[in-house]
């Protein structure tokens, strides 16, 4: 059996059994693995029927221009679709998303226009109105707006949903989607309620997003609304795709515990996902206590890890957030009661490095000279030397220099610092803001992660 091109490949996906982080629950819950589909996301589902249905109504003809403002997934399933139909594919997305995005459409074809992100969506910057505008310039283009064309959530309805009953027999009790168009939970949950009206749909937004006031109220408040780093879920406005009617509530999740969560499953559960889908399953965790041991959870997991490698598993962008709470070479350094840096120059002999080692009961010492560093002495290469020739205590360090060590940034992480401190070199060294040395051997390193 063979698939007469990738679009067929779309839908399908499978379910996965979370075991670890949700081991506190009461219940079972199923992960829907959407990276699974050929462009990596969900968003594959409804970039294609969006399209089909434009093609069987002669919104776009052959060889247009296919126009959208998405954060990534939504262009790169149009951008798979164009490549297999023969459309010219401009997408407009935001200077939130990461550059992997951007840089993956741009790969299969497309052409990527990056966008102010804290404007209002009527601001002629803002990617929204981009998109607006760009058909109104381009002859033959059609703008497929996932935010309001009903062929979004039509394709959940059609494929999401019934893949989900089956997969699980009808015992699905609860459906839980980080949500953004509105176009997954909507025709997934609309599905699943007429199969069994019981169901819970429980929508994940993220703070600085107005849909949970807007679901709660009925009131477009935009005093709700302000920048947020999670991608691809929460508005600034109330997309046509909403049946609000389908969803039984709404949880909100920070920025930081939606990232946090995302390197959990990667870490404990090895499905390398995206940040939504560490804002969902967290969003699900907040709200364990009203869950029972029957239940059957369905989360969807929307994407695949590689599209923030530069952002969530990245631990310099984690840290420069606040996102969590690293020991670095700097915290190993300010636990110490003496921050003076025992050294040595080359023209010194071994006895006297080994009366300091011996003084402040270290192993490693920088060799330094007017220029700076340039090797180093440690305990255990200068007891082999001696061992072997005892006359060499009266000889200079630049006979028995060794290699200098690494030197690193002062807040490189503990466990990368566990890396660069091999057998034949003992230490790394990071200067502080002001310029100062310091060292950080391998057993500050098992000491700071023992605490």
């Amino acid at each position: 059996m063979w698939f007469n091109n990738i679009l067929e490949t779309i839908g399908n996906t499978p379910m996965i059994k979370l075991n670890k982080i949700t081991k506190e629950l009461p219940c079972t819950v199923l992960a829907k693995v959407e990276y699974f589909n050929p462009g990596n996301s969900i968003k594959d589902r409804m970039a294609i029927k969006m399209l089909e249905e434009a093609e069987k109504d002669g919104r776009i003809k052959p060889g247009g221009t296919i126009i959208e403002g998405t954060s990534g997934n939504t262009g790169m399933g149009l951008a798979i679709a164009a490549v297999v139909k023969g459309y010219r594919c401009i997408f407009a997305t935001t200077d939130k998303q990461s550059k992997e995005k951007a840089d993956i459409l741009k790969a299969v074809g497309a052409e990527v226009i990056v966008c102010p992100t804290n404007v209002d969506p009527e601001d002629p910057r803002s990617y929204y109105s981009v998109a607006k505008r760009l058909p109104k310039e381009i002859p033959n283009s059609f703008h497929m707006n996932q935010y309001d064309n009903l062929a979004n959530r039509q394709a959940h309805y059609e494929g999401t949903g019934p893949e989900i009953w089956e997969q699980t027999e009808g015992k699905v009790t609860h459906l839980v989607i980080a949500t953004g168009t509105g176009g997954t939970i909507t025709g997934t949950g609309k599905y699943l309620k007429e199969k069994n009206k019981d169901i819970k749909v429980w929508a994940i937004d993220v703070y600085g997003s107005l849909l949970k006031k807007y679901f709660e109220t009925g009131e477009v408040d935009m005093k709700q609304v302000h920048p947020y780093i999670t991608e691809g879920i929460g508005e600034d406005f109330v997309p046509a795709n909403y049946d609000m009617s389908v969803i039984d509530k709404f949880e909100q999740v920070t920025d930081k515990d939606g990232a946090i969560m995302a390197r959990r499953i990667s870490r404990e559960e090895g499905i390398f996902v995206g940040y939504s889908s560490g804002t969902s399953l967290q969003g699900l965790m907040q709200l364990k206590n009203e869950l029972k041991k029957d239940d059957l959870v369905v989360v969807i997991f929307p994407d695949h890890g590689s599209r923030y490698v530069g952002k969530v598993y990245n631990d310099q962008w984690m840290m420069e957030r606040g996102f969590f709470d690293v020991k670095t070479f700097k915290d190993i350094v300010s636990t110490r009661t003496s921050k003076r840096l025992v050294t040595v120059e080359p023209n010194q002999t071994v006895a006297e490095a080994v009366d300091l080692m011996r003084e402040y009961d270290v192993e490693h010492i920088p060799v330094v000279d007017g220029e700076g560093l340039i090797g180093s002495v440690s305990e255990g290469g200068l007891f082999q030397k001696i061992f072997s020739n005892p006359e060499i205590k009266t000889a200079t360090i630049s006979s028995v220099i060794e290699p200098a060590y690494p030197v690193v940034s002062f807040d490189t992480p503990v466990e990368r610092l566990g890396g660069l401190i091999t057998k034949g070199n003992g230490a790394v060294m990071a200067k502080d803001e002001s310029g100062n040395l310091h060292i950080v051997t391998k057993y500050d390193v098992i000491h700071s992660l023992a605490k």
